[in-house]
């Protein structure tokens, strides 16, 4: 039998400033994920990290633990892996002043 995928575009050329995040996601269903991000311009200014925000309700959200570099450049990708999440997923970031990216976010879930 095979496992059941999917990939999902949680955020797709949008451009972050201050504190973002992307839309929730609900994957309950999974046991494991991997978000990747790509750098769609160049981004400006010093990036801090990501991180992975879970949520009961996808309301209501608190940090899982990971955290990962953000892209550094244009093309460039950068992931985090998964595993033993709730039921809804995002990623989300606190961007200093002055400092933004313009990204692709994708979730890919496997059960």
């Amino acid at each position: 039998m095979l496992p059941e995928n999917l990939t999902a575009i949680i955020a797709r050329n949008e451009t972050w400033t201050g504190a973002s995040a992307t839309e929730p996601y609900e994957g309950g269903w999974a046991k494991e994920a991997i978000v990747f991000v790509r750098a769609l311009k160049p981004p400006k200014g010093k990036l801090p990290k990501a991180r992975i925000e879970i949520s009961g309700d996808g309301m209501h959200w608190v940090p899982e633990g990971s955290s990962f570099d953000l892209p550094a450049a244009t093309d460039a990708v950068t992931f985090q892996r998964v595993a033993h999440f709730g039921n809804f997923l995002r990623v989300a970031t606190d961007l200093p002043e002055g400092v933004e990216i313009t990204l692709l976010v994708t979730l890919h879930l496997k059960a």
